[in-house]
């Protein structure tokens, strides 16, 4: 199974687990970093069942919500219907369905750590800011719980803080910058033998 495949099968259930995951506070420490601004457009990159995009769309945002699995895609339109403040879109996170220079702010919340290669999705997640737009990924800090990987797919065991920086530079991004969000991503495995509580960081970069 892959992470697509993964996210397919738990799109039903994935609020619950959600929330035993990472709590609304990072979410809103997102926003805080971002500065958002009632009227403006946001993507929510690798959205699931719309986390980031349920909260963009109670601050007055306009989203366009990308994800690579049909199933979550439909259990957010599930919730958000037909709103005209919503775009869903099906994509990956080297090909973003988004035209370049479209977005004021874009997001990507416990993403990064599933995608291929994290430098490819950074710089696609650049491509579609408009120029002045704000990036804000909030994603793992390195850890060693390799159950992660075997029972939730994820493709990277977090990632160092000045990888993050470096990869946003790349990316042509500048006053960057990489912090902590103050709260930890928690879960434990299926066998119930192995708990893991993992920092999570909120990195920063305007286009």
């Amino acid at each position: 199974m892959d992470s697509k495949s993964y996210f397919n099968d738990v799109a039903n259930q994935w609020d619950t687990m959600r929330k035993d995951f990472f709590a609304e506070e990072i979410r809103e420490k997102a926003f805080e970093v971002a500065d958002i601004h009632l009227g403006k457009l946001a993507a929510d990159i690798g959205a699931g069942t719309g986390f980031i995009t349920e909260g963009l769309l109670l601050k007055g945002l306009q989203v366009i919500a990308v994800d690579q699995s049909e199933a979550m895609i439909k259990k957010m339109k599930s919730k958000f219907g037909d709103s005209k403040l919503v775009d869903y879109r099906e994509g990956t996170a080297e090909s973003i369905p988004i035209e370049k220079n479209t977005v004021d702010y874009i997001f990507a919340n416990m993403y990064l750590h599933h995608v291929e290669e994290p430098l490819i999705a950074i710089k696609e997640m650049a491509r579609v800011l408009k120029p002045g737009g704000k990036m804000v990924i909030t994603d793992l800090d390195q850890h060693n719980n390799t159950f992660l990987q075997e029972e939730q797919y994820d493709r990277w065991m977090g990632f160092k803080r000045e990888d993050i920086k470096t990869w946003f530079q790349t990316a042509g991004l500048r006053n960057v910058y990489v912090n902590g969000a103050g709260g930890n991503c928690c879960a434990a495995s299926n066998s119930g033998c192995e708990e893991a509580s993992v920092s999570i960081f909120v990195a920063y970069g305007e286009k």
